[in-house]
């Protein structure tokens, strides 16, 4: 009997890693996948759009449980607030079981403890293959706000084989659970609930013993490249358990340990104190550290609430990139070309201090350069470099509405009794 070896890190061998970005290249893989389900599908997002490439999933969901395959769906009540009728309905017909994650309801978003959402983007199929990262189900020509897009939504994803999809089941599999139990609760169903835990316990029994056996897949003759074959990966959870700040301190270490570039992607970037320094620190050791963020107006604390951090870092001599092409929704990074992470978490405090979010980390030069390559052509094509003296001499008017937005983001963190 094998066993895939860890390194220091946490880093399991072993692993088929397929950079896939955005929906163009996400979505088909993910159908064919689906298609191929013989046991279990299980699928988490956080916007589920029954636009004409949700649609393409879900005939995919249904199609699967039509073959008899197990199939599970929670989206988050925020992010989806409910399904059309019509789709529910015809997954109850079909036997799809699904589940909107903690609904706000008509008081909710007034009460801090409702404001953890479930915010990452998984699916694992038959517990052998699983998909992760920033892309929701909806088109990525279309924005809920602005409409029709000229430009595809800039996002990544990752298709993984190898033993962290076991660790990817067991974690949909408990959080599943839980939702279950505590619906069961809820309504008094007290046999339902212990029906659910004894089946729970099984699963878990069953998912352990067969960790056991994994056995890690040798890299063939074929170059890594994009398919990052026999990768080094490692899957980094938080949630409001046990897993509070793995991601942050994930990005911690590979930034204080950066020797040459640090290239980041996110969508919604309000670094803390933390995370701040150790990019300053970065930057002034020489490291060249460049920041792809959101160009374009979407919401309003995420767009002018981060702006006031832009001067420590322009000051230290980060690059500052502001994608304008279309909407970024990315949150990736690569470090000295080998270190890479592609993922739900943004680098703001809703991300790493309220939500569930999942990462996968991988070590391998080639997956990190094809990433890299993507993220510089993307900043070559769509960004624009912010010049420090023209933000330094930016409006009064823009100086309020960033302090603005930035205040409202510290009240709402005071209200949550969280420090950032």
């Amino acid at each position: 009997m094998r066993t895939s070896s860890r390194n220091a890190d946490g880093h399991r061998a072993g692993h088929r890693i397929t950079l896939l970005q955005g929906g163009g290249e996400y979505f088909p893989a993910l159908e064919q996948a689906l298609n191929a389900a013989r046991h279990e599908v299980r699928l988490e997002t956080y916007i589920f759009s029954f636009d004409a490439a949700g649609q393409a999933i879900a005939e995919a969901l249904i199609r699967a449980a039509g073959r008899g395959v197990k199939v599970f769906l929670t989206v988050d009540g925020v992010g989806t607030p409910a399904l059309p009728s019509s789709w529910s309905q015809r997954f109850d017909t079909a036997g799809v079981a699904w589940h909107v994650f903690q609904p706000l309801g008509l008081w909710g978003a007034a009460m801090p403890s409702r404001w953890r959402r479930l915010h990452r983007k998984v699916c694992v199929i038959d517990g052998e293959t699983a998909f992760c990262g920033g892309i929701n189900i909806m088109d990525d020509f279309h924005d809920p706000g602005a409409g029709a897009l000229s430009e595809p939504r800039l996002d990544f994803a990752v298709q993984v084989t190898g033993p962290l999809v076991l660790e990817l089941l067991e974690t949909t599999s408990r959080f599943w659970w839980r939702m279950t139990v505590a619906h069961d609760l809820r309504e008094r169903e007290l046999p339902a609930a212990w029906h659910d835990l004894q089946q729970r316990m099984r699963q878990a029994l069953a998912a352990r013993e067969q960790a056991k056996d994994a056995t890690p897949q040798a890299p063939d003759s074929q170059p890594a490249s994009a398919n990052g074959r026999g990768a080094r990966a490692n899957l980094v959870l938080r949630d409001n358990l046990r897993n509070r700040r793995r991601i942050e301190r994930a990005y911690l270490k590979a930034i204080g340990a950066a020797r040459t570039e640090i290239v980041i992607a996110n969508a919604y970037f309000l670094p803390g104190v933390r995370l701040r320094r150790a990019l300053v620190h970065a930057a002034r050791r020489g490291v060249r550290v460049r920041l792809l963020l959101q160009g374009r107006y979407e919401y309003f604390l995420q767009f002018h609430g981060s702006r006031p951090v832009y001067s420590a870092l322009l000051a230290a001599g980060v690059e500052i990139h502001e994608y304008a092409a279309s909407f970024l929704h990315a949150k990736v990074a690569v470090v000295d070309g080998h270190w890479a992470t592609v993922g739900s978490s943004n680098l703001d405090p809703l991300s790493l201090l309220l939500a569930r979010e999942a990462n996968i980390v991988v070590r391998d030069h080639d997956f990190a350069q094809d990433l890299r390559a993507r993220l510089e052509l993307a900043m070559a094509q769509g960004g624009r470099l912010v010049d420090a003296q023209a933000f330094a001499n930016r409006s009064w008017r823009l100086r309020f509405l960033e302090q603005l937005a930035y205040g409202a983001m510290r009240l709402g963190l005071l209200l949550v009794g969280r420090r950032y």
